[in-house]
């Protein structure tokens, strides 16, 4: 059999077996108002320390630390001359992050300083991205009885899908580069430097203006970005994963809806939360290294 036949096959039988799902079941609405997916994403208090509260970000936040650094020992410890498949792909991540997100947007000089932050930057946003994948008693909301002990019941979450964190890491690179910025060309030097080189006297203040607040504007852009594609790909697998069933109250739409969910999950786990890693940490290089350079 052709691989186009057997495509043609695996999807006239996906399409029989809805058909089924729907003569079964039938194709009635009934609207559930009481399920609110948005609830998925609100930070409850899980425990209390003192008059610390611990909710779901801050474990989150604490996991991906800890997996972080553990990984990264773990395998430093175990590193050889003739190197494994994992040596391997550390190795190649290693390199990205030295050659092509560090070196690649700042000096060799510079880079030797801030490998660290910017290589710390994106394996901390990428162990926080996966870890939102990986479903965890978290959703205190909707307990499940087990043997007559209310526990948590399973859900996603990423706390790179609460606005807090990426604004946090923003800040931090907002600042680091504007210091940077003002260690190498003094205060009144790396002010000018918001100005290009060649620009009309009149036009100079209007330049100025603009340049500053697109310096604020980075803030924004930089967690605003991370934020919301993570919370977006949440949703969108919360969706098609059973919300939409669930809240039209058409069982058989399930049939339709997880396969979708099953593809998004992948792509996000795949594609999603690398490339947010790793354009966080390469914007984060840029605004470093151009801080530094003679052009601002």
């Amino acid at each position: 059999m052709t691989r186009r036949a057997k495509v043609l096959t695996g999807f006239g039988l996906y399409i029989l077996i809805i058909v089924v799902v729907v003569l079964a079941t039938g194709w009635s609405r009934s609207d559930n108002t009481a399920f609110q997916p948005q609830n998925e994403f609100k930070l409850d208090t899980l425990f209390s320390i003192g008059s610390l509260h611990v909710n779901k970000a801050h474990l989150y936040i604490l996991a991906a630390a800890i997996l972080m650094v553990g990984t990264m020992i773990y395998i430093a410890r175990r590193m050889q001359q003739r190197p494994n498949k994992v040596q391997t792909a550390v190795e190649l991540l290693f390199g990205l992050m030295r050659d092509n997100i560090t070196r690649g947007n700042m000096s060799d000089r510079m880079a030797a300083r801030w490998f660290p932050f910017v290589g710390a930057l994106f394996l901390f946003i990428w162990f926080s991205n996966l870890i939102g994948y990986i479903p965890l008693p978290t959703n205190i909301e909707h307990k499940v009885d087990i043997l007559g002990v209310k526990v948590p019941a399973f859900a996603l979450y990423a706390a790179t899908a609460n606005l807090s964190v990426p604004l946090v890491l923003a800040l931090v690179v907002f600042i680091a580069y504007n210091a940077v910025g003002v260690k190498n060309k003094g205060l009144v030097g790396y002010l000018k430097s918001f100005i290009p080189a060649g620009v009309p006297n009149g036009m100079k203040p209007f330049i100025f203006v603009l340049e500053f607040a697109s310096n604020f504007m980075r803030l924004i852009s930089l967690s605003v970005r991370l934020f919301a594609n993570i919370l977006a790909g949440h949703l969108i697998i919360l969706f098609m994963g059973g919300a939409l069933a669930v809240i039209l109250g058409i069982a058989a739409l399930g049939v339709i809806t997880i396969p979708l969910a099953i593809v998004l999950f992948v792509f996000e786990v795949g594609l999603v939360a690398t490339l947010q890693a790793f354009i966080f940490a390469t914007l984060t290089a840029i605004y470093l290294g151009g801080a530094a350079s003679e052009a601002h």
